[in-house]
């Protein structure tokens, strides 16, 4: 049986993987939705646009519920006030997503001009939602979210949905949205000719630009604007029991939670993947090379949720108003026999997804052209 607390590493490991997978696949998805009636004039177009994800986009969606199925099971208590405490913004979320699969289906349904732009602005809307509230989920990450626990570890939350729109909350959305925006505008170079191609080319410099800028100042804030970052104030027993309230956090204002990388500086190079990526970006998108221009946003993604990721370690879900309550992945996590169960059937099934998965794009990869539109123009969405 493999440690207790190596195995808490491994599932803090393999929950990132899977947020990086689902921002990687539905990321461009989103993506090349929420720019889609900008970089699509014409009806041919835009259904050019939609075809690119077609045969996917559900398919992708499923690493999103894979990951927070994983996230009840691994972390059941950051599971539990995650998404007590910030309800409506899931509930915000999901209502955006809803506009997905019904826009899709009944778009084309009728030959109607207003009745298709409706539901491409409900596709739109369906994609940079949920691209903008994640980001701002993650920016609040950063200052605490309010909740504590009792001494019966029940939690009260304490905020509301309007206090989760803050400045740098919404900043961090704009990284979070301007980043799969331009992965999706990507998507379309690759996968899209002529003008559609041209204009998605542009879009994905703009919203490359956008990203590192936003991201540049994000991390100037954390840095210069003394935002309180946690630390544990004595090293934690990792195989003991499971009680949240049994830590020591200390709060600290320099340099916050730019800590982990002062102390580990190998971190260093998740800030600079998502920099150097934002540059290639930016660089294909004015060149229109779509493979450089879809490295770049890989890299984008990759190396920005590494860098949230390696600034909050160990805390999962910090406390703003009691940092005694933040959770860590030493403390909110599940049962060892639990978790070792979880780890043989991860090794079993990922690998297997990722090897359909491939496949699928492999079997059903081809550009979209508006001959192909007109051509299958009832078979299409």
């Amino acid at each position: 049986m493999i440690e207790y607390e190596l195995l808490k590493i491994i599932w803090w490991v393999l929950v990132g993987v899977l947020l990086i997978g689902f921002a990687l696949t539905d990321g461009f998805d989103m993506g090349s939705m929420a720019i889609m009636p900008f970089v699509g004039k014409t009806d041919n177009e835009r259904r050019a646009a939609i075809n690119t994800i077609a045969p996917h986009w559900d398919g992708n969606q499923v690493w999103f519920i894979t990951a927070g199925g994983a996230l009840f099971a691994a972390w059941p208590m950051v599971y539990a006030v995650a998404f007590s405490g910030m309800y409506w913004a899931l509930l915000l979320v999901l209502f955006a997503l809803f506009l997905r699969p019904v826009g899709f289906d009944y778009r084309s349904k009728l030959e109607n001009t207003k009745w298709r732009t409706s539901w491409d602005w409900g596709l739109c809307v369906g994609g940079a939602v949920p691209a903008l509230v994640f980001g701002v989920a993650f920016g609040n990450l950063f200052q605490g979210v309010p909740f504590h626990f009792d001494d019966t570890l029940r939690s009260e939350y304490t905020g509301s949905f309007f206090a989760l729109l803050n400045p740098f909350a919404l900043v961090c959305g704009i990284v979070s949205l301007s980043m799969l925006s331009a992965h999706g505008g990507a998507w379309l170079m690759l996968r899209t000719d002529g003008v559609l191609r041209q204009r998605s080319a542009k879009a994905t410099q703009i919203m490359g630009i956008v990203f590192l800028v936003c991201f540049l100042a994000a991390g100037a804030w954390l840095y210069f604007g003394h935002m309180p970052g946690y630390s544990l104030a004595t090293p934690l027993n990792t195989n003991a029991a499971i009680n949240p309230l049994t830590k020591h956090v200390v709060t600290n204002t320099n340099p916050g939670w730019m800590n982990n990388y002062s102390t580990y500086p190998i971190t260093m190079v998740a800030p600079v993947i998502a920099i150097l990526g934002g540059l290639l970006t930016i660089v294909g998108g004015g060149s229109n090379k779509a493979g450089l221009s879809f490295t770049g946003t890989s890299l984008s993604i990759v190396g920005a949720i590494l860098t949230a990721g390696f600034a909050l370690f160990p805390f999962l879900l910090p406390s703003s108003i009691d940092p005694t309550s933040s959770l860590t992945m030493w403390d909110a996590v599940s049962s060892h026999k639990t978790l070792g169960v979880m780890t043989v059937a991860a090794c079993i099934f990922v690998p297997i997804i990722l090897i359909y998965t491939t496949w699928c794009y492999y079997k059903m990869w081809g550009v979209i052209t508006n001959k192909h539109i007109e051509t299958h123009s009832h078979s299409l969405y």
